[in-house]
């Protein structure tokens, strides 16, 4: 498929605020109708779906978990704010339950708020206990805030309460503390759940079948992750299962204050806690490889996408329950679906291959943004993803050019130029950025995002001036 542009209005409609595609880039594909470049053709099984089982509940979980935080979006929001095109998510939601998928994860915070209402009229159409629902206390903002823990436990209540009306369901199949390990450390940690009797009151829900597996997601500091884990091996709190980031990048080689997942993985996998994997595609980075290595990946598998390739690999360790992906487009639903219907597990020469891959990877100067979008709204209104989006592409890509002695200088120059002014509008770009630093406590991967933005704006000014 020839890849286009597209416009700041398309780009909305695609991602939104609050979310980005995970597996699409800046310049994307048609929702319906056309199929991304990276994707294979070819059956789409309707019963061949690798399932793996929970220990702690018995429950039969699809391998291949449906992410709710890139619902596609209307042209524009409905009466009460709601921006999700809530016609196709239903059939995403169907096609995805007729192939077998059924763990459909969501967040209070999720596409300004409205995730978890869209995602329950979606599951209200089928039978309850044929999906599997997670959801997230995810009341890391209320941190911080100098709130006291009695107010930080009555806002946190009456979040779990309304992700149970919004999901419409008088239980949660699975359900997260969102995003520990971020922040001060254990000390927000204590903040958000300990002080203010939250765990206690989460504990005391599954006690009483309300949840019915209780676990956590992980972001950042290592600290966090062994002090929880210290609290399963006493029977402080026991956990029935833990989200990591893990891809082949980040098996060994995560980025900034971000834990290598070989040892996150490993520590769970010692305790039988399984894990639920997030960012498999690095935040679709795994799916937009440059074109070497594309080719190195379709000498071996010439008819399967890229992306397959990071699929296949998060769910090649027996320890993964699920592996979530957060799926805009039909075509991209339908390419997974095909890489875990069933499961072919890497091989270890695959295995060694994917290695290679990411050292390659780790050679060109990307920024390490998954475009999860934690960082926005910027209050300066830059649109930091888009920016950084758009810099990884054009490096991946070979149009940023290194020196005036370059022979395909001046038309890297244009394409990283013209490019830049069409993904991102000039008031959005990265001279507008005051280095408030307001962004950066809120990103998983500990990007200092002022100083990237300062490094961009200088490598932009210098293309326009030609001093390069």
């Amino acid at each position: 498929m020839e890849k286009k542009k597209i416009d700041r209005r398309k780009f909305l409609k695609t991602f939104g605020v609050g979310a980005a595609a995970a597996t699409a880039g800046l310049y994307g594909c048609k929702t319906k109708g056309t199929a991304p470049s990276a994707a294979a053709a070819g059956e789409v099984p309707t019963d061949r779906m690798t399932f793996r089982t929970c220990p702690s509940t018995g429950d039969r979980v699809s391998l291949l978990g449906y992410g709710c935080m890139r619902w596609p979006l209307l042209d524009s929001p409905a009466a009460d704010g709601n921006p999700i095109d809530q016609e196709t998510v239903n059939e995403l939601v169907d096609y995805a339950i007729a192939h077998g998928v059924n763990y459909f994860d969501t967040a209070p915070v999720y596409i300004q708020g409205f995730s978890e209402k869209s995602t329950g009229i979606a599951l209200k159409r089928h039978p309850r206990e044929k999906v599997f629902i997670a959801t997230k206390m995810s009341n890391h903002r209320m941190a911080g805030r100098g709130m006291s823990p009695a107010r930080i436990f009555k806002d946190s209540e009456e979040m779990y309460r309304r992700s149970l009306r919004d999901l419409q369901t008088d239980y949660l199949d699975y359900y997260l503390l969102h995003a520990v390990g971020g922040d001060k450390g254990i000390e927000t940690f204590n903040e958000r759940f300990i002080d203010c009797g939250v765990l206690d009151f989460l504990l005391r829900e599954r006690e009483s079948g309300r949840i019915r597996n209780l676990g956590w997601s992980f972001h950042g500091d290592q600290k966090v992750f062994d002090h929880l884990l210290a609290m399963h091996d006493s029977g402080e709190a026991r956990w029935d299962f833990v989200q990591i980031q893990m891809n082949y990048v980040d098996w060994k080689h995560a980025s900034d204050r971000n834990v290598n997942a070989e040892y996150l993985y490993g520590e769970l996998e010692k305790r039988g806690i399984p894990a639920v994997i997030m960012e498999p595609l690095l935040g679709g980075r795994l799916s937009r490889l440059n074109d070497h290595l594309v080719e190195r990946l379709k000498e071996r598998r010439p008819t399967e996408s890229t992306a397959s390739w990071a699929f296949r690999y998060a769910g090649s360790w027996p320890g993964v329950l699920t592996v979530l992906s957060g799926m805009t487009y039909m075509e991209h639903l339908q390419d997974n679906i095909r890489t875990y219907s069933p499961l072919e597990p890497c091989t270890g020469e695959e295995l060694a291959l994917l290695e290679d891959t990411a050292q390659l990877m780790l050679k060109y100067p990307t920024v390490p943004c998954t475009e999860c979008q934690y960082c926005m709204p910027c209050p300066y209104g830059l649109d930091i993803p888009a920016i950084f989006a758009h810099y990884n592409r054009c490096v991946n890509e070979g149009n940023v050019p290194k020196d005036r002695q370059d022979p395909g200088y001046r038309e890297a120059r244009r394409a990283f130029l013209i490019g830049y002014d069409r993904s991102v509008p000039k008031l959005r770009q990265a001279s507008h950025c005051i280095g408030c630093n307001q962004c950066v406590s809120h990103c998983p991967q500990s990007i200092k995002i002022p100083q990237q933005l300062r490094r961009i704006d200088r490598f932009v000014e210098q293309l326009k001036q030609g001093t390069l």
